[in-house]
Protein backbone atom coordinates (compact mmCIF):
# COMPACT_ATOMS: atom_id res chain seq x y z
CA UNK A 1 0.00 0.00 0.00
CA UNK A 2 1.33 3.47 -0.95
CA UNK A 3 2.14 5.65 2.04
CA UNK A 4 0.30 8.95 2.38
CA UNK A 5 1.16 12.25 3.99
CA UNK A 6 -0.92 11.44 7.10
CA UNK A 7 0.98 8.13 7.53
CA UNK A 8 4.27 10.03 7.66
CA UNK A 9 2.80 12.51 10.14
CA UNK A 10 1.51 9.72 12.40
CA UNK A 11 4.84 7.85 12.41
CA UNK A 12 6.86 11.04 13.03
CA UNK A 13 4.47 12.22 15.74
CA UNK A 14 3.80 15.57 14.08
CA UNK A 15 0.96 17.21 12.18
CA UNK A 16 0.31 16.85 8.45
CA UNK A 17 1.03 20.56 8.11
CA UNK A 18 4.48 20.07 9.64
CA UNK A 19 5.27 17.24 7.22
CA UNK A 20 4.21 19.45 4.31
CA UNK A 21 6.41 22.29 5.57
CA UNK A 22 9.41 19.93 5.78
CA UNK A 23 8.84 18.62 2.25
CA UNK A 24 8.48 22.12 0.82
CA UNK A 25 11.28 23.57 2.95
CA UNK A 26 8.90 26.23 4.20
CA UNK A 27 9.10 28.07 7.50
CA UNK A 28 11.42 27.63 10.46
CA UNK A 29 11.47 24.16 11.98
CA UNK A 30 13.87 22.56 14.43
CA UNK A 31 16.45 20.18 12.99
CA UNK A 32 15.07 17.50 15.33
CA UNK A 33 11.62 17.78 13.75
CA UNK A 34 13.06 17.77 10.23
CA UNK A 35 15.11 14.65 11.00
CA UNK A 36 12.05 12.88 12.46
CA UNK A 37 10.01 13.58 9.33
CA UNK A 38 12.79 12.48 6.99
CA UNK A 39 13.28 9.27 9.00
CA UNK A 40 9.54 8.51 8.78
CA UNK A 41 9.58 9.18 5.02
CA UNK A 42 12.48 6.77 4.56
CA UNK A 43 10.87 4.06 6.70
CA UNK A 44 7.58 4.29 4.78
CA UNK A 45 9.32 4.85 1.44
CA UNK A 46 7.16 7.94 1.00
CA UNK A 47 7.67 9.89 -2.24
CA UNK A 48 6.36 13.47 -2.48
CA UNK A 49 4.07 13.99 -5.46
CA UNK A 50 6.05 16.06 -7.96
CA UNK A 51 2.99 16.73 -10.14
CA UNK A 52 1.02 18.05 -7.17
CA UNK A 53 3.93 20.33 -6.27
CA UNK A 54 4.03 21.67 -9.83
CA UNK A 55 0.29 22.31 -9.84
CA UNK A 56 0.80 24.43 -6.71
CA UNK A 57 3.35 26.51 -8.64
CA UNK A 58 6.36 24.90 -6.98
CA UNK A 59 9.29 23.33 -8.85
CA UNK A 60 8.86 19.61 -9.46
CA UNK A 61 12.67 19.18 -9.15
CA UNK A 62 12.63 16.86 -12.17
CA UNK A 63 14.59 17.36 -15.40
CA UNK A 64 13.93 15.36 -18.56
CA UNK A 65 16.84 14.04 -20.65
CA UNK A 66 16.23 12.97 -24.27
CA UNK A 67 18.94 11.19 -26.27
CA UNK A 68 18.81 9.23 -29.53
CA UNK A 69 20.03 6.06 -27.82
CA UNK A 70 21.92 4.85 -24.77
CA UNK A 71 23.74 2.06 -26.62
CA UNK A 72 26.41 4.44 -27.87
CA UNK A 73 28.90 4.77 -24.97
CA UNK A 74 29.16 8.53 -25.47
CA UNK A 75 25.44 9.17 -24.93
CA UNK A 76 25.34 6.71 -22.03
CA UNK A 77 28.24 8.47 -20.27
CA UNK A 78 26.82 11.94 -20.95
CA UNK A 79 23.41 10.94 -19.56
CA UNK A 80 25.10 9.45 -16.50
CA UNK A 81 27.18 12.60 -15.92
CA UNK A 82 24.11 14.83 -16.28
CA UNK A 83 22.10 12.66 -13.88
CA UNK A 84 24.91 12.73 -11.30
CA UNK A 85 25.47 16.50 -11.48
CA UNK A 86 21.76 17.35 -11.49
CA UNK A 87 21.25 15.17 -8.41
CA UNK A 88 23.88 17.23 -6.58
CA UNK A 89 21.76 20.30 -7.38
CA UNK A 90 18.63 18.68 -5.96
CA UNK A 91 17.11 17.47 -9.23
CA UNK A 92 16.06 13.98 -10.25
CA UNK A 93 16.06 12.94 -13.89
CA UNK A 94 13.68 11.18 -16.26
CA UNK A 95 15.80 9.70 -19.06
CA UNK A 96 14.22 8.98 -22.44
CA UNK A 97 15.77 7.23 -25.44
CA UNK A 98 14.07 8.42 -28.62
CA UNK A 99 15.53 5.53 -30.66
CA UNK A 100 15.88 8.00 -33.56
CA UNK A 101 12.11 7.62 -34.00
CA UNK A 102 10.01 10.83 -34.21
CA UNK A 103 6.85 9.09 -32.91
CA UNK A 104 8.64 7.85 -29.79
CA UNK A 105 10.03 11.33 -29.22
CA UNK A 106 6.55 12.87 -29.56
CA UNK A 107 5.31 10.51 -26.84
CA UNK A 108 8.24 11.21 -24.52
CA UNK A 109 7.86 14.97 -24.86
CA UNK A 110 4.18 14.72 -24.01
CA UNK A 111 4.99 12.49 -21.04
CA UNK A 112 7.65 14.88 -19.73
CA UNK A 113 5.36 17.88 -19.99
CA UNK A 114 2.48 15.97 -18.37
CA UNK A 115 4.77 15.33 -15.42
CA UNK A 116 5.57 19.04 -15.24
CA UNK A 117 9.37 18.71 -15.41
CA UNK A 118 11.25 21.90 -14.61
CA UNK A 119 13.30 21.65 -17.81
CA UNK A 120 14.53 19.41 -20.61
CA UNK A 121 17.98 18.71 -22.05
CA UNK A 122 17.60 17.20 -25.50
CA UNK A 123 20.17 15.51 -27.71
CA UNK A 124 17.48 14.63 -30.25
CA UNK A 125 18.49 13.42 -33.71
CA UNK A 126 14.95 13.58 -35.10
CA UNK A 127 13.98 16.45 -37.36
CA UNK A 128 10.76 18.42 -37.53
CA UNK A 129 9.48 17.75 -34.02
CA UNK A 130 6.84 20.48 -33.90
CA UNK A 131 6.53 20.38 -30.11
CA UNK A 132 9.97 21.94 -29.73
CA UNK A 133 8.62 25.10 -31.39
CA UNK A 134 5.52 25.13 -29.18
CA UNK A 135 6.79 24.17 -25.73
CA UNK A 136 7.13 26.91 -23.17
CA UNK A 137 9.18 24.80 -20.74
CA UNK A 138 12.90 25.61 -20.42
CA UNK A 139 14.80 23.47 -22.96
CA UNK A 140 18.48 23.26 -23.88
CA UNK A 141 19.71 21.40 -26.94
CA UNK A 142 22.90 19.40 -27.14
CA UNK A 143 24.78 19.86 -30.40
CA UNK A 144 21.80 20.46 -32.70
CA UNK A 145 19.34 23.16 -33.76
CA UNK A 146 15.79 22.42 -32.56
CA UNK A 147 14.05 25.80 -32.62
CA UNK A 148 14.91 29.50 -32.66
CA UNK A 149 14.15 29.96 -28.95
CA UNK A 150 16.14 26.93 -27.74
CA UNK A 151 19.77 27.58 -26.73
CA UNK A 152 22.46 25.16 -27.89
CA UNK A 153 25.51 23.75 -26.13
CA UNK A 154 27.80 22.13 -28.70
CA UNK A 155 31.20 20.55 -28.99
CA UNK A 156 33.47 22.18 -31.57
CA UNK A 157 32.69 19.54 -34.20
CA UNK A 158 34.22 21.46 -37.08
CA UNK A 159 37.61 21.59 -35.36
CA UNK A 160 37.19 17.95 -34.39
CA UNK A 161 36.91 17.07 -38.07
CA UNK A 162 40.04 19.09 -38.79
CA UNK A 163 41.96 17.24 -36.08
CA UNK A 164 40.93 13.82 -37.41
CA UNK A 165 41.90 14.74 -40.98
CA UNK A 166 45.20 16.22 -39.78
CA UNK A 167 46.14 12.92 -38.12
CA UNK A 168 45.49 10.96 -41.32
CA UNK A 169 47.45 13.44 -43.44
CA UNK A 170 50.39 13.31 -41.03
CA UNK A 171 50.47 9.52 -41.47
CA UNK A 172 50.61 9.96 -45.25
CA UNK A 173 47.48 7.99 -46.06
CA UNK A 174 47.27 7.41 -49.83
CA UNK A 175 43.75 6.02 -50.29
CA UNK A 176 41.43 7.70 -47.81
CA UNK A 177 37.75 6.88 -47.27
CA UNK A 178 35.64 9.53 -45.51
CA UNK A 179 32.34 8.24 -44.10
CA UNK A 180 29.70 10.94 -44.66
CA UNK A 181 26.12 11.29 -43.50
CA UNK A 182 23.52 12.56 -45.97
CA UNK A 183 21.66 14.23 -43.09
CA UNK A 184 21.23 17.81 -44.34
CA UNK A 185 20.20 19.27 -40.99
CA UNK A 186 22.34 21.59 -38.92
CA UNK A 187 23.96 18.66 -37.15
CA UNK A 188 27.30 17.91 -35.49
CA UNK A 189 27.97 15.15 -38.03
CA UNK A 190 27.77 17.64 -40.89
CA UNK A 191 30.04 20.09 -39.04
CA UNK A 192 32.74 17.53 -38.28
CA UNK A 193 32.71 16.17 -41.85
CA UNK A 194 32.88 19.72 -43.24
CA UNK A 195 35.88 20.45 -41.03
CA UNK A 196 37.63 17.31 -42.28
CA UNK A 197 36.87 17.97 -45.95
CA UNK A 198 38.00 21.60 -45.75
CA UNK A 199 41.29 20.52 -44.18
CA UNK A 200 41.87 17.79 -46.78
CA UNK A 201 41.11 20.19 -49.64
CA UNK A 202 43.52 22.79 -48.24
CA UNK A 203 46.20 20.09 -48.13
CA UNK A 204 45.28 19.05 -51.69
CA UNK A 205 44.67 15.49 -50.53
CA UNK A 206 42.46 13.10 -52.47
CA UNK A 207 39.74 11.20 -50.64
CA UNK A 208 36.62 9.20 -51.42
CA UNK A 209 33.38 10.17 -49.63
CA UNK A 210 31.22 7.14 -48.74
CA UNK A 211 27.60 7.78 -47.73
CA UNK A 212 26.80 5.68 -44.65
CA UNK A 213 23.15 5.30 -45.71
CA UNK A 214 24.19 3.22 -48.74
CA UNK A 215 27.35 1.64 -47.38
CA UNK A 216 27.89 -2.08 -46.87
CA UNK A 217 30.87 -2.08 -44.52
CA UNK A 218 31.82 -5.74 -45.02
CA UNK A 219 31.75 -5.40 -48.81
CA UNK A 220 33.73 -2.14 -48.75
CA UNK A 221 36.54 -2.65 -46.27
CA UNK A 222 39.46 -3.19 -46.28
CA UNK A 223 39.39 -2.75 -50.08
CA UNK A 224 42.33 -0.64 -51.18
CA UNK A 225 41.84 1.94 -48.43
CA UNK A 226 44.78 2.52 -46.12
CA UNK A 227 42.93 5.23 -44.21
CA UNK A 228 39.38 5.78 -42.93
CA UNK A 229 37.80 8.80 -41.28
CA UNK A 230 34.84 7.31 -39.38
CA UNK A 231 31.80 9.15 -37.98
CA UNK A 232 32.11 7.78 -34.46
CA UNK A 233 34.08 5.34 -32.31
CA UNK A 234 31.67 2.42 -32.61
CA UNK A 235 31.77 2.68 -36.39
CA UNK A 236 35.57 2.99 -36.35
CA UNK A 237 35.95 -0.17 -34.25
CA UNK A 238 33.56 -2.07 -36.50
CA UNK A 239 35.64 -1.15 -39.55
CA UNK A 240 38.92 -1.84 -37.73
CA UNK A 241 37.70 -5.36 -37.01
CA UNK A 242 37.25 -5.96 -40.75
CA UNK A 243 40.88 -4.96 -41.33
CA UNK A 244 41.97 -7.19 -38.46
CA UNK A 245 40.14 -10.15 -40.02
CA UNK A 246 42.05 -9.46 -43.23
CA UNK A 247 45.35 -9.68 -41.33
CA UNK A 248 46.03 -5.93 -41.19
CA UNK A 249 47.31 -4.09 -38.13
CA UNK A 250 45.90 -0.74 -37.02
CA UNK A 251 48.32 2.22 -36.89
CA UNK A 252 50.72 0.25 -39.07
CA UNK A 253 49.04 -1.25 -42.15
CA UNK A 254 46.13 1.19 -42.04
CA UNK A 255 45.04 4.29 -40.13
CA UNK A 256 41.56 5.15 -38.87
CA UNK A 257 40.07 7.85 -36.65
CA UNK A 258 37.00 7.63 -34.46
CA UNK A 259 34.93 10.36 -32.86
CA UNK A 260 33.50 10.87 -29.32
CA UNK A 261 36.33 9.46 -27.19
CA UNK A 262 34.19 8.14 -24.34
CA UNK A 263 35.98 6.79 -21.28
CA UNK A 264 34.77 3.27 -22.05
CA UNK A 265 36.12 3.28 -25.62
CA UNK A 266 39.49 4.64 -24.51
CA UNK A 267 39.68 1.91 -21.87
CA UNK A 268 38.72 -1.07 -24.05
CA UNK A 269 40.34 0.22 -27.27
CA UNK A 270 43.30 2.41 -26.25
CA UNK A 271 44.83 1.86 -29.69
CA UNK A 272 42.05 3.84 -31.44
CA UNK A 273 42.93 7.45 -32.40
CA UNK A 274 39.83 9.54 -31.76
CA UNK A 275 38.44 13.01 -31.15
CA UNK A 276 37.42 13.44 -27.51
CA UNK A 277 34.23 15.31 -26.68
CA UNK A 278 34.75 16.36 -23.03
CA UNK A 279 31.76 14.82 -21.27
CA UNK A 280 32.22 16.52 -17.88
CA UNK A 281 32.56 19.98 -19.43
CA UNK A 282 29.62 19.42 -21.77
CA UNK A 283 27.43 18.31 -18.85
CA UNK A 284 28.49 21.35 -16.83
CA UNK A 285 27.65 23.76 -19.66
CA UNK A 286 24.32 22.05 -20.40
CA UNK A 287 23.23 22.26 -16.76
CA UNK A 288 24.41 25.87 -16.32
CA UNK A 289 22.53 26.88 -19.47
CA UNK A 290 19.37 25.07 -18.33
CA UNK A 291 19.51 26.70 -14.88
CA UNK A 292 19.88 30.09 -16.52
CA UNK A 293 16.94 29.27 -18.79
CA UNK A 294 14.81 28.32 -15.78
CA UNK A 295 15.70 31.53 -13.91
CA UNK A 296 15.39 33.91 -16.91
CA UNK A 297 13.19 32.14 -19.48
CA UNK A 298 12.98 35.08 -21.90
CA UNK A 299 16.66 36.02 -22.00
CA UNK A 300 18.45 35.20 -25.26
CA UNK A 301 21.32 32.75 -24.69
CA UNK A 302 24.04 32.41 -27.30
CA UNK A 303 25.37 29.04 -28.45
CA UNK A 304 28.15 27.73 -26.21
CA UNK A 305 30.98 25.98 -28.05
CA UNK A 306 33.05 23.51 -26.03
CA UNK A 307 36.58 22.67 -27.27
CA UNK A 308 37.52 19.11 -28.28
CA UNK A 309 40.89 17.38 -28.27
CA UNK A 310 42.54 14.59 -30.24
CA UNK A 311 43.60 11.36 -28.57
CA UNK A 312 46.57 9.70 -30.21
CA UNK A 313 47.82 6.32 -28.94
CA UNK A 314 51.36 6.31 -27.59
Amino acid sequence: MVAKLKDVAQLAGVSVTTVSRVINNYGSLSQKTINKVHAAMRELNYQPNALARAMQGKPSKFVGLIFPNLINPFFAELANELEHELFKKGYKTIIASSAQNPEIEHEYLNMLMANQVDGIISGSHNLGIEEYHQLTAPIVSFDRYLADNIPIVAADSYHGGELAAKYLVEHDVKHLAVIVDEDTSVSPTINRIQGALDFLNKQKRDFEPLAIQHLDLEATFPGNYDGVLASNDVQALTISNLYYQAGKQINKDFFITGYDGSRLIRKVAPYLPTVIQPISLLAQELIETLMKRIETPHEKIETKLVPVEFYQPK
